[in-house]
């Protein structure tokens, strides 16, 4: 028996196959449940989450690589074996694009099978190690403008943290100069696409006529003087994080198309017919009531709806002046690089 357990879930459409798999991962000491079709684990899926899935291409309905594509979408750290009583080449190099961890064929001899059940249950295990470490060097870690002990703080990076790891859009609401952008780059760091692009484009710092060509790119002959085409950020942050910083100034011409972007992840660059995709997690930020300015018709109401699934507030120095002992002397270390930072005496500080 294995020492801690790992859930399986098994599909399978033939119930011989699924029992007998049943029984095979059962015997090996592993907790185990079965779904007879697609929509059947979806609905598990969708309760209950596994380490491993052991998942059939070939189902009626919903088959197998549409439930691997839920599987990555909902539960990242899901390791998905695909079975299949079909060699094909290209449905292999599909699954594993999209992030399976392995392809087998039907029939499979049971100590194969089980030997790369042990090895995706092993990453996952570290996979799962490594995500709570990052959030342990998180906490020591803070950026020099966020640290301190106010509540204030901590309630809104404890909910940076927790929100980081998933694909959910973030709004980041906070006066100026109270570190909106730090924020940002914290959930990025924090998240899975923490080795891929962040990118940031300023709404307000920008002429109008660019931004559309900043963010989708533009094709051969549409800017003067261009002679060739070129990618915007959101291909440039494929895979990555996009900050779309003072997000209430974006022109209302473009939001139709930022919105389109975050219902479909689909884009075409400026001048171009051709559809592309981008993979990006989108983080807005901004000083302004963005419900005012819908109330104004200055912004798509549909659009604040996207943005805004989770909110952090930044809070302002006058909510934290506990903090003002902490950061000043976080600001002295900075300033004094590798020579021993000076002090305040308690009058400056008071």
């Amino acid at each position: 028996m294995l020492k801690h357990p790992v859930s399986i879930l098994a599909v399978d459409d033939e119930e011989t196959l699924l029992h007998t798999l049943e029984r095979i991962v059962k015997e090996q000491g592993y907790f185990v449940n079965t779904a007879s079709d697609g929509r059947a684990a979806i609905n598990i899926l969708e309760t209950l989450p596994f380490d491993v899935v052991l998942l059939d291409v070939m189902m009626p309905e919903v088959g197998g690589i549409e439930v691997l594509k839920y599987i990555k979408d909902h539960h990242l750290e899901t390791e998905v074996i695909m079975v299949t009583a079909v060699q094909d080449v290209k449905t292999a190099v599909e699954c594993m694009s999209l992030g399976a961890f392995y392809y087998i064929t039907k029939p499979y001899v049971a100590s194969d099978l089980m030997a790369l059940v042990e090895r995706a249950s092993e990453r996952k295990r570290l996979m799962t190690q490594n995500r709570a470490l990052k959030r342990q060097i998180a906490h020591l870690a803070l950026p020099s403008g966020m640290v301190g002990t106010t509540r204030a703080v901590a309630e809104m990076l404890d909910l940076a943290l927790r929100v980081a790891p998933t694909d959910d859009p973030v709004l980041i609401q906070g006066a100026t100069g109270t570190g909106k952008e730090v924020v940002a780059n914290f959930v990025h760091v924090n998240s899975r696409r923490s080795e891929l692009p962040f990118v940031t484009i300023n709404f307000s710092s920008h002429a109008e006529e660019l931004l559309e060509k900043e963010l989708f790119g533009f094709e051969k002959g549409v800017m003067e003087g261009e002679s060739s085409s070129r990618q915007g950020l959101l291909e440039v942050a494929n895979g990555g994080s996009i900050l779309l910083d003072q997000v209430s100034e974006m022109p209302l011409a473009l939001q139709p198309k930022i919105l389109l972007f975050l219902q479909t992840g689909e884009f075409r660059r400026v001048g171009g017919n051709r559809v592309l995709r981008s993979d990006v997690r989108v983080i807005a930020s901004t000083t302004s009531d963005l419900q005012r300015e819908v109330d104004a018709h200055r912004f798509l109401d549909e659009l604040l709806l996207r943005l805004n699934t989770v909110t952090l507030s930044v809070p302002t120095l006058r909510d934290r002046k506990g903090d003002i002992p902490v950061l000043v002397e976080q600001f002295l270390r900075d300033i004094a690089g590798s020579k021993q930072p000076k002090k305040l005496t308690a009058e400056a500080l008071e």
